[in-house]
Parts: C-alpha cells; structure tokens; sequence
C-alpha cells in the first residue's frame, strides 16, 4: 500500500522533479508534490511525497530526514490527515461579523446581530 509522506523545510527552488529523483534513492516514488500558492504559484517550502510501500516510505525518512539540500535540513515524516477535512481553515461565515450566513442566517452581520432579517444589530437605524 501506498504511503504519503511529508517533506519540510524545501528550499524554495525546488521542483516536483527534483523532490520525486530525491526520494527515488529510497524506493519506488508513485507521486512528488511541492505545494505552491495558488496565487502568485511561489513554493510554499513544503510538499508532499507517495512511496510505492510503507516499507520504502520507512526507508525514505529514515534516509532523507534531517539531510542538508539546497542548504536546508529537510524534515520528512509520515504525513498526516488534515483535522479540518482538508478544506482550508474555518474562516467563518458571511457578513462582516464573520460569525454565520449572510441573508437571514444566524451570526454575521455588522453588530453581531444576524443576517438581513435580523434588524437587532443596526443601532439607531430605523426601518
């Protein structure tokens, strides 16, 4: 079974290639990923690798962990799931509260109030 692993501490030069012939030395190499900003498309300084068996994988960290490249100590471990389910942080909800739902939903809205039926949180606005 396959194994993903995580790889810390890239130097910003380096390419999907690159960490893929890195890791070959270890065993069969299934994937190689250097995470990039999804705006400016920069290295993030971390990725991720999939070796073809936990054994390789074990082989792997047991190799690259703590080797000097590109003069930086990478960090390799076995990756781990996202707690939040792998969809970014929570960043809340609508409105300039953050706390909700934009339109009629709790939370969000100016004062804390909720969304638009929620007139509580306007102070001295009338309607």
């Amino acid at each position: 079974m396959a194994t993903k692993l995580y790889v810390g501490n890239l130097s910003y030069q380096t390419t999907d290639q690159q960490l893929h012939d890195l890791f070959s030395e270890a065993g069969n190499v299934t994937s190689a990923q250097v995470v990039t900003d999804r705006y400016t498309g920069q290295s993030r300084g971390f990725g991720f690798v999939e070796m073809a068996s936990d054994d390789e994988a074990k082989q792997a960290i047991a190799a690259i962990n703590g080797r000097n490249v590109g003069g930086r100590a990478l960090v390799v471990n076995e990756s781990r799931p996202r707690e939040d389910g792998g969809r970014g942080g929570n960043r809340g909800g609508g409105g300039y509260g953050g706390g909700g739902g934009g339109y009629g939903g709790g939370g969000g809205g100016r004062g804390g109030g909720g969304g638009r039926g929620d007139r509580g949180g306007y102070g001295n606005d009338r309607y």
